[in-house]
Order: C-alpha cells, then structure tokens, then sequence
C-alpha cells in the first residue's frame, strides 16, 4: 500500500516537472517572439503640433499618434520619454532611448552614424519673422541679421551651408518659445523652424509672426536607430507598418487630423 502511494506522488511530481518545462518553454518563446516589446520613444514634449502636453498635461500629437498606430502593427509598446531636444540624441547614443520621434530630419551626417526607417513626413526649412516685415524672404537678406534655431537640430547646419560669407549670426535656443518670443520683440531678426510646425504655432497661438518667402530647403524626416542588428529588425517591422499605414490612409488621416494638409507624401 505504502510503496503504490509513493509511486503515485513519484508519478504525480514527474508530471509536474514535464508540465512546468513546458510552460517555461513557451514563455521563452513568446519573450523571443518581439511581441510586446517596449520601444523607448525620445521626444521634446514642446513641439507642437507633433508632440505636446495636452491640457490634461499628457504627452499628445501627430508623433504620438504615428507611434500608437505603429504599435498596434506590430506588437511594440510605445513608451514616451520627453526630456530636452537638444539632450535627445545623447540619450539615443546612450541607450535611454530607442528612437526619437521629433521631425528628425535625415542628413548625411546623420546616416553615416544611425539607422533610419523611411521617411515618414515630408516638409522644409522654413524662414520666419516678425508680422509686418517684409524686408526678409530669403537667408541673403539676413547677411548682418541674427537668426534663431533650436539647440542640436539640423537648422544651423542649414544656415551655414547658404551663409559662404559666414555674414549671419546664428543664436541657439533650448526652448523654442523663447525663440519666438525674440522674433515677437525684435532681439533677433527671423528663425527658422519646420514649415509646418511654424504655420501651426502661429495659427494655434495668434503669434505676431509670419513666414518668410518659401522654405529655404526640402525635409524628409524619419526614426534614427542606433546601428545594430536587433534595431535592424525593428526598423523593417517599422518599415512594413509605414508602408500599410500609408497605403491604407491611416498616415493622411494623422496629418490632416493634426494640420490641415498631408504631409505623408512627397
């Protein structure tokens, strides 16, 4: 009697071993899989209308929503960490991020080092001074002039790459509501800013500022990547997911959502 329980308990615990080695198994599996990874996504939270706090003090806009969707089709989660933009690429560099998501233009400088997704957003460097003057369409009429741009993006590189003569003062911002507030009160002469996050800020906010003639160069903007093998993984599933996204028209309901117009497509 004793030696038939001890089988039964034997037999019971070897059936407990195989069903927990399954289990473990599939739960290894399913953690290879790439589903329900996390994707840490850099973003200023004050660039509006791409990425923004809400009245509700949440993290909102255009990007936010690309990311969601995004997310959606592949499995990822989307996590948003906002800290300043010009500490944005440091943070990418150092792992605290996965990608930015603030209308990372792509440059060549910026190729040679990280990996992009296909562009997303199409749009240009765009002049703008103060409502009224006209004195200004174009970057020779600032030889002499200052004109603000937003720490560590690629507007400065513009600036110098049409200034040979090295004639204009470039001044750099950490806060791009400082910098139009300067336009506003005369400190400096113009800036310069994405062509659509410009018109959107001016309307959005009855700012005294205009645009200056028409943008000084075209943008295409995408999601840098830190180049290794795993991120290039995740950029084809990103990839696959912006192609559906636009042909579907998710992307274009975003874009006019947000602003007006598509900024989706070239």
């Amino acid at each position: 009697m004793i030696k038939n329980v001890k089988t039964v308990i034997a037999a019971g615990l070897l059936s407990i071993m195989m069903f927990t080695g399954c289990s473990s198994t599939n739960s290894t599996q399913a953690q290879g899989s790439g589903q329900n990874k996390v994707i840490k996504i850099g973003m200023s939270g004050g660039y509006y209308p791409y990425t923004f706090k809400n009245k509700d003090n949440k993290i909102d806009g255009f990007e936010v929503d690309v990311w969601n969707e995004i997310g959606k089709r592949t499995g990822y989660k989307p996590e948003f960490v906002t800290a300043s933009f010009s500490g944005l690429f440091g943070m990418l560099d150092a792992g605290k991020v996965d990608t930015i998501a603030n209308e990372i233009t792509i440059t060549d400088k910026r190729k040679d080092k990280y990996l992009f997704t296909d562009a997303y957003v199409y749009s240009g460097a765009q002049i703008m001074v103060k409502k009224g003057n006209n004195s200004i369409t174009k970057l020779d009429d600032l030889k002499g002039k200052k004109i603000g741009v937003s720490l560590g993006s690629n507007y400065e590189q513009i600036v110098k790459d049409n200034d040979k003569s090295n004639s204009i003062k470039v001044v750099t911002y950490d806060n791009d509501g400082g910098m139009r507030q300067d336009v506003a009160l005369g400190r400096i002469d113009a800036m310069m800013d994405d062509k659509v996050s410009a018109l959107a800020v001016v309307q959005e906010n009855k700012l005294p500022l205009q645009l200056a003639g028409k943008d000084v160069q075209p943008l295409e903007n995408a999601f840098p990547f830190v180049k290794n093998d795993e991120n290039k993984k995740i950029v084809e599933k990103v990839n696959k997911a912006l192609v559906d996204m636009r042909s579907d028209g998710t992307l274009t309901k975003i874009s006019k959502k947000w602003v007006n117009i598509d900024i989706t497509k070239k």
